[in-house]
């Protein structure tokens, strides 16, 4: 039987598979693995999700487990950086190849025709396990060895042949380092797969974003054709019907609280998969936001502030070695109980950030 969902339901079934309804009593390695991994474009995104779904975290947490080599950063969902457990790293990659596949020849078209891939990949290999290079050492060391050949074309080739993390010290909180790359297997003294199939990656997809539609899906993990894999997995799924008939896949036992179920404010960090991973953003970033959220035509995505479970402003976090400040921009007025929660909110993400600088709380004008 389909049933119908409302958006205000879809909302509340989402965040709290995201950990924002409640934040989740778990080790990080186990929240990062149920989020599938965390965007991180930038070093910090990762810590302040994880603050916003975790109780008790605490930076040292997912910079240990880094250190550890239990999480790693390494290109995955859509062909961005993320930080994913040392399991997914090594089990996702193949899941994910066409998607690297696809933007290496859409960004290179015909540029490397004739160009012996795997020759290729052997030496880039064998380069980043001698020593960690960024992808511009990469490049020129390949470049001495395939004359002819551009650098960069090169090192996108190694980015998608081998499974490549960043090592710290990028990564960790409160330092800086280049971005540069070893290989997965040789980080984490472990093959990576080969199962190349995407049913377990929809299904994981689904527990922690879920309900959603097969476009949703595919916007998320940037593979293509997903329709004839989630046909499949019907038997073992529930469907919904939103209000404008969208058809909505679900496992059978993820939560699905009352739709008025209250929550409360969060602050997500800048490109949070949360807003990148539905074709229709809807559900939690309301249709007249979202030039705002996605104005920038670099890619940048905020810093967004959830009220009632909706985007209704963003934030930026400034500080020099003296002070700091966290400027909260709402996108609408918000009425004087919400005001309170955001500023409060506000307030401990600050001290989070920046726990040794004294932290001006900021709420700007609604711009016009």
């Amino acid at each position: 039987m389909t049933r119908t969902i409302g958006r205000r339901a879809l909302n509340r079934a989402t965040l709290a598979r995201q950990y924002l309804v409640e934040r989740a009593d778990v080790p990080v390695t186990a929240a990062v693995g149920h989020l599938v991994g965390l965007q991180a474009q930038a070093p910090a995104p990762p810590y302040v999700g994880l603050w916003s779904r975790l109780a008790g975290f605490t930076a040292a947490d997912l910079s240990d487990a880094m250190a550890d080599r239990r999480v790693v950063r390494v290109v995955a969902m859509r062909g961005t950086i993320h930080t994913l457990t040392a399991a997914d790293c090594l089990d996702l990659r193949a899941r994910l190849r066409p998607v690297l596949d696809r933007q290496l020849a859409g960004q290179f078209r015909g540029r490397f025709d004739g160009l012996d891939r795997a020759a290729v990949a052997a030496a880039g290999r064998v380069l980043v396990e001698d020593r960690p290079l960024t992808y511009a050492e990469l490049g020129a060391a390949l470049a001495e060895r395939f004359p002819g050949t551009k650098s960069e074309l090169l090192g996108h080739v190694v980015r998608t042949d081998v499974t490549l993390v960043q090592v710290p010290p990028r990564g960790l909180w409160g330092r800086s380092g280049k971005a540069a790359h070893t290989t997965a297997e040789s980080w984490l003294d472990a093959p990576s797969g080969t199962d190349d199939t995407p049913d377990p990656l929809v299904l994981r997809y689904l527990a922690a974003f879920g309900p959603a539609t097969v476009a949703d899906v595919q916007t998320w993990s940037g593979l293509t054709r997903l329709r004839e894999v989630v046909e499949r997995l019907r038997p073992r799924l529930v469907t919904y019907v939103t209000e404008d008939g969208a058809e909505l896949f679900d496992l059978p036992d993820a939560p699905r609280p009352d739709a008025d179920t209250a929550v409360p404010v969060r602050f997500l960090p800048q490109w949070d998969n949360l807003l990148l991973s539905y074709a229709d953003r809807s559900r939690v970033l309301p249709d007249e936001y979202r030039p705002r959220v996605f104005a920038s035509a670099n890619g940048m995505v905020p810093g967004t502030v959830l009220v009632d479970g909706l985007v209704r402003g963003e934030w930026a976090h400034t500080a020099t070695r003296t002070a700091a400040t966290l400027t909260v921009t709402p996108y609408r007025a918000l009425s004087r109980r919400h005001e309170s929660a955001v500023t409060a909110e506000a307030g401990r993400l600050a001290a989070f950030l920046a726990p040794d600088l004294p932290t001006d709380v900021r709420l700007a004008p609604v711009p016009d």
